[in-house]
């Protein structure tokens, strides 16, 4: 049975006198030892129902009892108690349940049933809902719960109720106490109590966990870096007695602090069981040497770690290629032309290919792209950009304000943000249009001549939301798509209602509105320079929007190209892995630079996204980027300088050069802006009026808009380098048409156009 196993997995198998921790680096057949291990208690003679095996996903613990199956067979898989924390713990409390003052039959709430709990005991306080929102209190409670703050310790606890006076959600401790009242009375509980109330059951009642603790003779933990305080908790309960516990995990890959994991439970395993025994998979089946080293000299940097040196026998490979464009628009080019290229060299297909990012909102530039080039793609866990909610809402009024007789997006947005027109008075007006044969629009503006029987109230709050409409209706001719959208979104309360909340979920939300907001900026410019058109419309832009949806591949084929936010990426693989937004400020992410722990789990985010390359290893990053509706100018993620700069390289030329080193330019260029240090100096806006003034106090030319002449250099701040191939027309209509080095030719007119001249 063993003899499939390399040294150090046989090592880690064989051994079961005691506590032991398994730290196995990425690809280095944690799932295989883990099956082994139950493989080889089951066959020196343990019984199946004595062994407890915990888990995070229900696939995990399927393949692990179909792989335990195939190794000892006769079906002595089905009787393992295997399964995730809460599937397992739920069977507990199934038969416990007196215990802690259930019945056996007792419910489980999901998310949504406890949000709609919350939204309940909110209206119930009288509360304000949008500053309670039940997604923020729900986050609130489950991170308490995670760490064992029960409801009665929530007041006493000065960092809870520091953060909760800071945010003004003052009476969130008393949400908690109703809310766990509620729970109670109608015999149910959420997942989070699931884990709770195991805990509890086994402190309150010795004789229950004397019985589990007899019952389970060895332990197994999958992904033990991922546990939080409560799980962490129980495995310790269960084994206090016979210490027969075996944890599996990366603390490399601790990436999960925002759900509550504890990267302190496997840093701190051998403390807690100080006759631990530690085992160490370092052997990487997936990745070239070339990409294990290059994760092994990021993942150094970080100080609180368990130290080890993965290394691989599947060749050197090539190096980290490293590409910089002027613009998230180049970068996008950049990274599907090295889809079709690689694509092309290794004749692979694909499915092979994968692009990471740290925000979904970075999906959109990549997804336009790939569908303006025909590579098929799809978002892995999530949705595509313009399907998100918030996305299209968005989209929805500004249909709205083009054509206020779209039926579908006047029912979208006419009571939202929530503004007192409900189902019954839409029913009230769907019926009086259907028998008129009119438009919902047309019954709006109005309600009496239609006899549509709405309260004096409610025709009060239509009458309001149709001057919105309308009077954006009217600017629409005279403003720009972006200055118009970016009104109406605040006028209407959206902006509003979606900048309310705190919480990560709230944060995708306005990082996708901020990036749609830029698109529309991004697609006002381009029109201005390329068409000119000085007033470029929202109804032209819907029109961009739509062909770019419809331009998506339906031809059948199964292979596409994976998005996907690292987070997402973790446990799959790859051939090829493009991990882009390679910049301060987006990774790591801005919220982490004040605090060293933040910190330190987004470079392990890095070293996951980069151990899932199994070929080719591409990092992108852009000079400039539309955000929060102004271009940025962010220096290149501090992480890229803690990567061997000889492993790395610019790639300068159609293939992959290996044999040129980076160290030179790339140390040169970034690393003495990079420090390890939360602070990183802002570079200057090439194209801002500030540097401008610098160039006049410094003696320079007043004016970065000088004039052109054919085989002139420019720099471009969206296009990047070019050379000038034409110029025609004089004054305010001077146009040049350039060939830019990655988005080709372009006709620009030059009075609108943002660049520099370089030579």
């Amino acid at each position: 049975m063993l003899r499939n196993l390399n040294e150090s997995q046989r090592d880690a198998v064989v051994y079961n006198e005691g506590p032991s921790l398994v730290i196995a680096g990425a690809g280095s057949g944690k799932t295989r030892v883990l099956t082994y291990k139950i493989a080889y208690l089951l066959s020196n003679g343990m019984k199946p129902w004595n062994i407890m095996a915990l888990t995070f996903t229900n696939k995990a613990a399927k393949e692990m009892r179909e792989r335990v199956d195939t190794l000892v067979g006769e079906g002595l898989a089905r009787c393992l108690c295997m399964g995730t924390f809460h599937s397992v713990f739920s069977r507990i409390l199934r038969s416990e349940a007196s215990g802690i003052g259930y019945t056996s039959n007792y419910t489980i709430y999901d998310e949504s049933d406890s949000r709609s709990l919350i939204k309940s005991i909110v209206k119930g306080m009288a509360l304000d809902e949008k500053k309670y929102k039940p997604s923020t209190i729900a986050s609130r409670i489950s991170m308490a719960k995670n760490c064992l703050i029960l409801p009665e310790a929530y007041r006493e606890d000065r960092n809870v109720m520091a953060r909760d006076y800071e945010t003004g959600l003052t009476r969130t401790c008393d949400i908690y106490m109703e809310y766990q009242s509620r729970l109670a009375c109608s015999n149910a509980m959420d997942f989070d109590d699931l884990l709770v109330n195991t805990y509890l059951l086994f402190r309150n009642h010795p004789e229950v966990l004397k019985k589990y603790q007899e019952l389970f003779q060895f332990i197994l933990v999958d992904e033990y870096q991922d546990t939080n305080s409560v799980q962490q908790m129980i495995v310790m309960q269960l084994a206090a007695v016979h210490h027969r516990v075996c944890v599996v995990g990366d603390d490399a890959q601790s990436i999960y602090a925002f759900r509550g994991a504890n990267i302190d439970n496997i840093l701190n395993f051998q403390n807690q069981m100080p006759e631990t025994r530690l085992f160490k998979l370092e052997q990487n089946y997936r990745s070239t040497q070339t990409i294990v080293e290059a994760a092994n000299s990021l993942i150094r940097h970080n100080r609180r770690q368990i130290p080890k040196t993965v290394f691989s026998k599947e060749g050197t490979g090539d190096k980290i290629l490293y590409k910089t464009a002027y613009s998230d628009i180049e970068e996008a080019m950049i990274v599907c032309r090295e889809i079709q290229r690689i694509k092309n060299m290794d004749g692979c297909e694909y499915g092979d290919f994968a692009i990471l990012y740290r925000t979904n909102a970075q999906s959109r530039a990549f997804e336009e792209q790939m569908r303006k080039t025909a590579i098929p793609y799809r978002i892995y866990s999530g949705l595509s950009f313009y399907q998100r909610k918030e996305i299209k809402d968005a989209i929805a009024y500004m249909r709205l304000v083009v054509n206020p007789n779209d039926e579908e997006a006047l029912k979208r947005v006419v009571n939202y943000p929530a503004r007192g027109i409900g189902n019954t008075t839409m029913g009230k007006i769907q019926m009086a249009a259907t028998k008129a044969g009119v438009s919902l629009w047309e019954v709006i503006c109005n309600p009496s001549f239609y006899n549509t029987s709405i309260a004096t109230a409610t025709t009060s709050k239509l009458g309001a939301f149709r001057s919105l409409v309308t009077c954006f209706k009217d600017k629409a001719e005279g403003e720009d798509a972006f200055t118009l959208t970016r009104s109406l979104l605040a006028e209407s309360g959206m902006m509003k209602d979606i900048y309310e909340g705190k919480d990560a979920e709230d944060v995708a939300r306005q990082e996708n509105i901020d990036e749609f907001l830029n698109s529309i900026m991004m697609f006002v410019d381009t029109r201005r320079e390329e068409q000119d058109s000085p007033s470029v419309s929202v109804a032209d832009f819907l029109q961009e929007v739509a062909l770019l949806t419809d331009l998506e591949s339906d031809d059948g084929e199964q292979s596409k190209v994976s998005l996907m936010t690292v987070h997402a990426a973790k446990g799959l693989e790859f051939s090829t892995v493009f991990i882009v937004g390679m910049e301060e400020n987006i990774f790591p992410s801005q919220m982490s630079s004040d605090s060293p722990r933040a910190l330190e789990e987004e470079r392990r985010l890095f070293y996951v996204a980069i151990t899932r390359a199994k070929r080719h290893c591409i990092l992108t990053n852009a000079k400039s980027r539309l955000r929060y509706g102004h271009m940025e100018f962010d220096q290149p993620s501090r992480f890229l300088a803690d990567i061997d700069s000889s492993l790395m390289t610019t790639g300068k030329g159609r293939e992959i050069q290996n044999s040129r080193p980076v160290a030179s330019q790339f140390k040169a260029d970034v690393m003495p802006k990079i420090t390890s240090s939360s602070h990183v100096e802002k570079p200057i806006d090439p194209f801002s009026p500030s540097f401008r003034k610098l160039l006049r106090n410094s003696g320079g030319d007043s004016s970065l808009k000088v004039a052109l002449v054919v085989g002139d250099r420019i720099e471009h701040q969206r296009f990047g380098l070019g050379t000038v191939m034409a110029v025609e027309g004089m004054g305010e209509n001077a146009k040049a048409t350039v060939d830019f080095e990655i988005v080709g030719v372009k006709q620009l007119l030059l009075k609108f156009a943002k660049y520099k001249k370089v030579r």
